[in-house]
């Protein structure tokens, strides 16, 4: 069973696809009709994923299951926090930073 985090926040597949530096394990996606676009190939926009409290994205609620994007830099921080308006709770940030 996969591991939850303490946080995570949850936006469309569309929001994060905004990112300039954005490249998704499509591998790494649930398998689900929810998942596939119209031709099967890519998640549709709307998909829903989770930004956690380690900036990675997954496919669901567990911080350690399908990861779709693990290339956390200061620019997808600050793309996170600017663009997406995502922020760690104070006691997550302080145990985060740990």
């Amino acid at each position: 069973m996969g591991k939850m985090g303490q946080y995570c926040k949850a936006y469309t597949l569309a929001a994060v696809r905004q990112f300039p530096g954005w490249q998704e394990n499509v591998e790494a996606f649930r398998k689900d009709e929810s998942t596939e676009s119209s031709n099967g190939d890519r998640p549709n926009d709307e998909h829903i994923v989770y930004v956690q409290e380690n900036y990675v994205v997954t496919d669901g609620i567990f911080i350690d299951e399908h990861i779709i994007f693990d290339d956390v830099t200061d620019t997808w921080k600050e793309f996170c926090q600017n663009t997406l308006k995502f922020e760690l709770p104070q006691s997550e940030s302080l145990s985060a930073n740990a």
